[in-house]
């Protein structure tokens, strides 16, 4: 063999031995990182739930938000189909905080198609199971209920926390935790300008039917049920109006509202 194939050979053997250690190295870091990221991801998640039902302070560390939300939230599970709550080990868990809605929406056991003719929020599948917050005052009392929303927009599938009264009608917070619609137009939705404008709205009309509205142009003064749309961005618009039209009826947690706004907020 040539002095050349040599340094070839050896160079290929150098290349493939450095890229073999890095490959351990990275996946060594992953795995060993893992924890710390899904800890994050928890903790990313409290907060946005703290932060839709009005529970959150600007500047609280990753520790008070644990503890006020230990302290103030309870999760429950719903039967999307019933209503009712339905205990965490009928889905073979050891609480309503380990159900991941995500997970469920992809888990054919857990989901259930959309018919296209309804499906205005682009969902496709839909998990027949949701967690619900149950955020409570010092005094023990329900003071909001934190539902998940999504919906797809102009770019990408939004996702949100819409807090909701006791009363099963009245929306108190929103909160706009991921997406990918264009900054400066449909990225507003997680301008709190704009989600202060869903505080105080009403979502069923007289027959508990979904009336909450995103108003192109802006909502008329004193209408209960009107948002002003996100000026610029008409099709992310239309995506926020979908995600309510679907989530609020009797496909998402119209039931459950329901049954809240009938008093039955602890049955099951």
């Amino acid at each position: 063999m040539s002095k050349s194939n040599e340094s070839t050979g050896k160079t290929i053997g150098v290349v493939l031995a450095v890229s073999l250690v890095c490959s351990v190295v990275v996946s060594g870091a992953a795995v060993a990182l893992k924890p710390v990221q899904e800890q994050n991801k928890l903790l990313d998640k409290q907060s946005n739930i703290l932060v839709a039902a009005g529970l959150y302070k600007p500047g609280m560390s990753g520790k008070e938000v644990r503890q006020v939300y230990a302290q103030h939230i309870e999760t429950k599970l719903v039967d999307l189909d019933t209503g009712d709550y339905v205990a965490p080990a009928k889905l073979g868990l050891d609480k309503a905080e380990d159900f991941n809605q995500r997970k469920a929406a992809s888990d054919s056991k857990l989901n259930s198609p959309v018919p296209a003719a309804i499906d205005v929020a682009q969902l496709k599948r839909r998990s027949n199971y949701a967690p619900v917050y149950l955020a409570k005052g010092d005094d023990g009392k329900v003071n909001n209920i934190v539902l998940p929303v999504r919906g797809n927009g102009l770019w990408s599938m939004m996702y949100a926390y819409v807090a909701i009264k006791p009363d099963g009608d009245t929306i108190s917070g929103l909160t706009y935790y991921e997406q990918g619609e264009t900054p400066g137009l449909g990225g507003e939705v997680e301008n709190p300008v704009w989600r202060a404008k869903w505080v105080g709205k009403k979502i069923y009309d007289d027959n508990g039917k979904p009336a909450i509205r995103v108003v192109k142009g802006g909502a008329a003064p004193g209408d209960v049920h009107g948002v002003d749309a996100l000026s610029g961005a008409t099709l992310t618009s239309n995506g926020v109006q979908h995600t309510f039209t679907f989530w609020m009826g009797k496909d998402g947690f119209g039931p459950y509202l329901a049954k809240v706004r009938k008093g039955e907020l602890t049955n099951g």
